[in-house]
């Protein structure tokens, strides 16, 4: 089993209207990506929060980390917003949860035709199912240790730092 925790972001499709993070309408949810998919194995899909990641908090991570924590499910998916999604990785990567934790998002509205939330949801969940205990974010086809990556804004991807 397989425990999907969402916090927001481009890839469930969210717009966020102003500044106190206030969510448009949800035009996608990831579960619908999933069942198009026809995914076989066993999974379950929790919300914690749907925030622009740029005002994820404190308060958010933690609570992030007591949804881990209490999971008894030991492969984690976090779909996230790629603005702060680096952090994140580092905040639960220097705790030692002794799961498996990977975060995802995309770059491109999951709304739209040309996204990308498909591929990467579909890419981190097999990652997931590879990986070996620690946290890592897959996205556009890699996949970044928590402690050596980093988000080039320029080119809209993850690139590892000590490349």
């Amino acid at each position: 089993m397989i425990k999907i925790f969402t916090t927001g972001g481009t890839i469930g499709g969210l717009e966020y209207e102003n500044a106190e993070d206030k969510a448009g309408q949800r035009a996608i949810d990831i579960s619908n990506f999933l069942e198009t998919a026809n995914i076989s194995f066993e999974y379950k899909i929790e919300t914690l929060f749907d925030k622009d990641s740029r005002h994820i908090t404190g308060a958010d991570r933690e609570l992030l980390v007591d949804n881990i924590i209490q999971s008894k499910e030991n492969k984690i998916l976090i779909t996230h917003g790629t603005y702060t999604m680096a952090e994140t990785a580092r905040f639960l990567g220097k705790l030692n949860l002794k799961k498996t934790i990977v975060l995802v998002g995309s770059f491109i509205l999951g709304t739209v035709n040309y996204t990308d939330a498909p591929f990467n949801l579909g890419y981190a969940l097999a990652s997931l199912q590879q990986l070996d205990e620690g946290v890592y974010i897959a996205m556009n086809g890699k996949v970044f240790n928590w402690d050596n990556v980093i988000k080039n804004i320029d080119n809209n991807r993850f690139e590892r730092e000590n490349d």
